[in-house]
């Protein structure tokens, strides 16, 4: 193995495995942290972790075990995988984790971009945006575990970590490699570089300028510019779908997912969740496993309220308490459907799609075609299994039907 990532949810491990096996190199996500060595064969290895919204400590611990595991594995580079909207708040996992990797690395300065251009994220003079927008219009202010009320992400990284932080302008960017290089050298020993990037010219020569860094920090986006710096420029073989039984699965309140739901309760059965019902334990899982075999198409099980209901739910449980609840339905559904004969599984949100996967018992996802930019169709090896996991932002409108046509054989 060459190349490790440490990713800190399971929709962002599938998204840069995506990229990794779309530049060529063969790759292989796990769920945690293995117990045993890596297959032969696999040069990218993606550790998908559920460390974005815990505490730092156990982010920390979490992240610095899995890197030793792939270097165990002999990689040369590692990456840690953060959210293209940088998710994160002051006293959140990115500036820490990444500080203590670095170290671990013997790293003395680190990239750090999450720029996704083809999913709308660009940073350009420092500050995040998503697609016209900066980040803290968006719609990402309101998200109720990791509210982003910042965009400049020098002043966000700073706030949680003792590095310096500093800037590499899209000026410099746009000399390419060779002058990118030379910048990353520019600060005191220990920095972190918010370094601009708007297309994916942009994240290819940010990628080619790290040849030789021991760590980089940012979105999916960054891996285009790696396979060729490990001798890799091939696309990835065939892959073959399931059919069968299918339903869709929601827990994610963003925007997108919220309008993707709408267009596809158009056209398929759906039932909706609320907190108050899920933290009271009043829901009944062989029920909604009874009702969703009923369904002629593949119905749609969500529980994405709009975010001023989601607060009210928090206040009135706490949002651990409520957060906990709703992975537990989502993961005890997805175990009780697939044992049921469901073998297509679309899943909305990172959380969710932790949920889910830890439910199914799943310790390694292999990536299959793309469905949507930064989202991979996945098989579970061993088990006529399917599923695709995409973060909530993410997808077009008929994001559900799109995915669980290519979950079944087709393409994009």
């Amino acid at each position: 193995m060459k190349l490790g990532v440490i990713a800190d949810d399971f929709t962002g491990a599938s998204d840069i495995a995506l990229m990794l096996s779309e530049g060529g190199m063969p790759t292989t996500q796990y769920v945690g942290v293995p117990p045993r060595p890596s297959g032969k064969g696999v040069e990218a290895g993606v550790v998908s972790l559920k460390s974005r919204t815990i505490p730092a400590l156990d982010a920390v611990r979490q992240s610095l075990h899995a890197c030793d595991w792939l270097l165990d594995q002999g990689c040369e580079q590692i990456v840690f995988k953060v959210c293209s909207t940088f998710d994160s708040t002051d006293a959140g996992n990115i500036g820490p984790v990444t500080e203590a990797l670095a170290e671990r690395l013997g790293e003395t300065s680190v990239i750090v971009c999450p720029a996704f251009p083809e999913n709308g994220r660009t940073v350009y003079q420092g500050h995040l945006f998503a697609g016209d927008r900066l980040l803290n219009e968006s719609g990402m202010q309101n998200h109720p575990l990791t509210p982003m009320r910042d965009p400049d992400l020098r002043r966000v990284l700073a706030r949680q970590t003792a590095w310096a932080v500093g800037h590499v302008p899209m000026s410099t960017v746009w000399t390419g490699a060779d002058g990118i290089r030379p910048a990353l050298e520019g600060g005191n020993a220990g920095t972190m570089f918010i370094v601009d990037a708007i297309r994916n010219e942009d994240l290819v020569a940010i990628g080619r300028s790290a040849a030789n860094r021991k760590l980089l920090t940012g979105g999916s986006g960054i891996a285009l510019g790696l396979p060729r710096n490990f001798g890799f420029d091939r696309t990835i073989a065939n892959w073959t779908g399931v059919s069968g039984k299918a339903v869709v699965l929601s827990g994610s309140c963003s925007t997108a997912t919220r309008g993707q739901i709408g267009v596809y309760r158009e056209k398929a059965p759906s039932r909706e969740f609320s907190a108050d019902d899920i933290v009271a334990g009043k829901l009944s899982l062989q029920e909604i496993v009874e009702w969703t075999l009923a369904q002629d198409r593949p119905p749609l099980l969500y529980t994405s309220a709009e975010p001023d209901i989601v607060r009210t739910a928090q206040d009135r449980y706490g949002t651990e308490a409520t957060s906990k609840a709703i992975d537990a339905l989502f993961a005890n559904l997805a175990a009780a459907l697939s044992h049921a004969g469901v073998h297509r599984i679309v899943v909305a949100g990172g959380e969710t799609s932790g949920a889910v996967v830890s439910g199914l018992g799943a310790d390694a996802l292999e990536i299959g075609p793309k469905i949507a930019p930064g989202v991979p169709a996945l098989k579970v090896p061993g088990r006529p299994l399917v599923l695709a996991l995409k973060s909530g932002n993410f997808g077009g409108p008929d994001f559900f039907s799109e995915a669980l046509g290519v979950l079944e054989g087709g393409h994009e």
